[in-house]
């Protein structure tokens, strides 16, 4: 009995002491590199919803989406809402768009192509509204 209190206190004793010592660790990320890599993700994140809203701006997309009755209003207000991987794959398909329209060429844009990238943006923006 007596040796079964006496490890069971040695046991106590060494947690007690041994969770200061790990506290005071390094962390493994710097929390400059930490800082820096949220600070470009935000970055990354306004450039995707910028390229997002000026292919809304285009004014064949928005004749498209009349003629389709969507509201570019409503997509354009849902744009702040999108996060992740959404929002990287509808920024993705804006930016190839928007160089093909700025480059000049003569390119017929499908009306489902524009149809879906402004679905995507409403119906996220009534999900998370």
């Amino acid at each position: 009995m007596q040796m079964s209190r006496r490890v069971l206190g040695a046991a106590l004793a060494v947690t007690l002491t041994a969770s200061p010592v790990f506290a005071q660790q390094t962390h493994v990320i710097n929390p400059k590199a930490l800082d820096h890599a949220v600070q470009q993700r935000v970055v990354q994140d306004q450039a995707d919803r910028e390229a997002i809203r000026t292919f809304l701006q285009n004014p064949a997309v928005r004749g498209v989406a009349d003629k389709a009755g969507l509201s570019v209003e409503k997509a354009e207000a849902a744009v702040s809402t999108l996060q992740g991987d959404e929002l990287r794959q509808a920024a993705g398909q804006a930016r190839v768009v928007n160089a093909q329209l700025a480059g000049g060429d003569t390119i017929v844009i499908t009306t489902t192509t524009i149809i879906i990238i402004l679905l995507i943006v409403i119906l996220i923006a009534v999900l998370a509204a």
